[in-house]
């Protein structure tokens, strides 16, 4: 697997879309598990878990994408208040974290091809 520039120029124009139904559709129905991951890579998560959760449940999404969703969602406060119950302004991304924890948790993914390190201290790990 491997990108072009042509898979960059797309990954920079659904990046920057404001028709966010478009992106859902284009997300929803890629078969190149490389572009959602690069796409999630560069995703502003100010704007909510709408597309990260159209990525995670893409039929091609890899376990290193839903690894990287699940660090750069904040997967390590996840795992540390797994216990606790969650307010209402966070259930959104709750829903999410244990969609994600549960899918890497049982590998629901359709390929590990992808690699993702996120340089997590000793402590961490």
């Amino acid at each position: 697997m491997y990108m072009n520039d042509n898979d960059m120029t797309f990954i920079k124009s659904l990046l920057y879309s404001t028709d966010t139904e478009y992106v859902m559709n284009e997300l929803m129905n890629m078969n190149n598990p490389l572009i959602p991951h690069y796409f999630a890579a560069n995703y502003n998560w100010d704007n909510g878990f709408e597309l990260p959760v159209v990525i995670l449940e893409n039929a091609a999404c890899d376990v290193g994408t839903g690894l990287l969703l699940f660090h750069y969602a904040d997967g390590y406060r996840f795992l540390v208040e797994i216990d606790e119950p969650s307010s209402e302004p966070m259930e959104e991304w709750n829903f999410f974290m244990k969609r994600v924890y549960e899918k890497l948790l049982s590998l629901d993914f359709t390929s590990q091809d992808i690699s993702f390190d996120p340089g997590l201290t000793k402590v961490q790990v």
